[in-house]
């Protein structure tokens, strides 16, 4: 049903396709379903986000090293470089972790890969 009761197409010839190359381009053409693109959005997120995390630590890392040398004598500047190292090192092993806890709650909802998505809607439509 393209069409109103005037004859007038609703849809362009060939259907509607999304901007630029990517897998909404042309789903029906091999390019995948939005599931699919869905599930690359959040991977490559997951994946950017771990690694601005780690350059964040190594950032967080320097400057606290540096502190610490600069610091001398000064107790007061010494432990605020140390509280800042463990802080940058404590944020990178909670976002390491947060991969595996999600895997562990996962599996205690019985959801055997809850990180993969195309699998998970699949689950859900059934």
């Amino acid at each position: 049903m393209n069409k109103l009761s005037v004859d007038i197409p609703l849809a362009p010839s060939g259907g509607f396709k999304g901007p630029g190359t990517g897998p909404l381009s042309n789903p029906t053409a091999g390019g995948g379903t939005g599931i699919e693109a869905f599930t690359k959005f959040i991977s490559s997120t997951i994946g950017l986000m771990t690694i601005i995390a780690i350059i964040w630590f190594i950032f967080v890392l320097m400057t606290g090293a540096i502190s610490m040398i600069s610091a001398g004598s000064d107790k007061q500047a010494l432990e605020s470089a140390r509280k800042r190292i463990i802080n940058g090192l404590t944020g990178l092993v909670i976002v390491v972790a947060a991969i595996f806890i999600i895997e562990v709650i996962g599996r205690i909802l019985g959801l055997k890969d809850i990180l993969n998505l195309s699998y998970l809607f699949s689950q859900i439509t059934k």
